[in-house]
């Protein structure tokens, strides 16, 4: 298939357009040119740039750039970004795959757990309803503004991923103050921390790309769910350190201000049930063998 995808030269887009090409599909990069890079059609969000003959014919659209969340504190100029360069890009994008002459058949788009907010405890599925804070904010918005591809037929799938744990990422940040021996449980280390390893996510991404049935929202966590404490247990176990350094909730918000509550001290119990039922089997099920596959 010729499959295109933004954010290819990211964490996941990178891991993607490798796996694609290895299983002999045809990878159309689209991203802003830089020095380093020349995608191969050119977008700008801000400016509304993204020739549309260039994406005529495609089978299938992935959708993954977006500003990142953990670069630097949530000031009002940073959070305008992360919501920005969602909302914008995800519109152009769609406005633009409506208006072909002949659009993909399937468009994929990025989204997160964050959509569900904190709700402690509470078994989350697809039909759950949203959360409330910046980030379920910011889903909602994302995931509305995919609105014209679905008008003109496009199948859309809009993919909530947990934490993906790969060697890029979260995970290498995660894992320091563990190597340093200063790691720990965050806050009271009770709050669900939705993960999915980077293989298990690729793997579903290129079985979503070979389904017909699937759309709407879609969770992509793994099946096990582990709080706080469980994940700090298991990383220290794995790294064979020591996890006797908790972080208190406070002083996580001192650091990291609105970012640590949304990011490290929410709580969301999202299970992958829709995925499961439409035939994918997850390589890294279970957390311990997913951090020893990446860090051992």
């Amino acid at each position: 298939m010729r499959i295109a995808i933004t954010g290819a030269s990211g964490f996941i887009g990178t891991a993607l357009a490798a796996s694609l090409a290895d299983h002999g599909h045809q990878v159309v990069t689209i991203g802003r040119p830089s020095r380093s890079r020349q995608p191969d059609v050119p977008w700008d969000p801000a400016t509304g740039e993204l020739p549309g003959p260039a994406l005529e014919g495609l089978a299938a659209v992935v959708h993954l750039a977006g500003e990142s969340l953990s670069s630097g504190r949530w000031t009002t100029r940073k959070k305008q970004r992360i919501l920005e360069s969602r909302v914008q890009g995800t519109r152009l994008l769609t406005e633009t795959l409506a208006n072909l002459d002949n659009p993909p058949r399937l468009l994929i788009c990025a989204s997160a757990v964050g959509y569900y907010g904190d709700r402690g405890d509470e078994m989350l599925d697809e039909q759950s309803a949203a959360g409330e804070g910046f980030l379920a904010e910011v889903c909602q918005a994302w995931e509305a503004a995919a609105d014209p591809a679905r008008q003109a037929g496009i199948r859309t799938l809009h993919i909530r991923s947990g934490v993906v744990l790969g060697r890029g990422g979260a995970l290498p940040l995660m894992a320091l103050p563990f190597r340093l021996f200063i790691g720990g449980r965050i806050g009271n280390g009770r709050q669900m921390m939705p993960w999915i390893a980077l293989t298990d996510l690729v793997d579903a991404l290129r079985h979503l790309l070979g389904d017909g049935k699937l759309d709407g929202p879609l969770n992509l966590v793994a099946p096990q769910q582990v709080t706080n404490r469980e994940w700090t247990r298991t990383l220290g176990r794995v790294l064979k350190r020591p996890t006797l350094f908790p972080l208190p909730a406070i002083a996580a918000k001192l650091l990291l201000g609105e970012m640590a509550g949304e990011l490290l001290l929410a709580s969301a119990r999202v299970t992958p049930d829709k995925l499961i039922a439409g035939g994918y089997h997850f390589t890294y099920p279970d957390l311990e063998p997913a951090l020893r596959s990446i860090l051992t």
